[in-house]
């Protein structure tokens, strides 16, 4: 059966895409939960509008990432925090930490699950964190953690 989707299906396809899926998959969860409708002709001139929008979104969306990395590129984020005479922390710096301090320090603000940290930073010193700003666009973000 072809469908066009409504939104973006995981595994399956995005906003505006024609695909031939699976009668019953169509029938039973796709089009109930409205996330894809039947296509047909003025349909699929819809289809066309929406991917024509979902395309000039991204790259709206896109550059904004990238304005975003190119202003945050430079900065080191110095982060205080309480630590032993070894350096090792009392606690540690976590990615809403992360986040807090890059507003505090640039004005920009960053949603703390775009921040990549596979564990929590505890230990003194510079460490580089990963920000995915947009699937295409990726900064590391110097993070200076200094004694406070």
């Amino acid at each position: 059966m072809k469908v066009i989707l409504r939104a973006d299906v995981p595994d399956v396809g995005h906003k505006g895409d024609v695909l031939d899926v699976a009668d019953g998959y169509a029938r039973n969860f796709l089009v109930p939960r409205g996330l894809a409708m039947a296509a047909s002709k003025g349909a699929l001139a819809q289809a066309e509008s929406m991917r024509r929008a979902r395309v000039v979104r991204d790259a709206r969306d896109r550059e904004a990432a990238e304005d975003v990395a190119t202003k945050l590129t430079p900065l080191t984020i110095t982060i205080p925090a309480r630590a032993g005479a070894e350096g090792r922390l009392f606690g540690s710096v976590t990615t809403a930490d992360i986040a807090e301090a890059v507003q505090a320090q640039s004005g920009i603000d960053v949603d703390r699950r775009r921040l990549h940290l596979d564990d929590p930073i505890r230990a003194l010193g510079a460490h580089e964190v990963p920000l995915r700003l947009h699937p295409d666009v990726e900064v590391r973000l110097n993070v200076e953690v200094v004694a406070q």
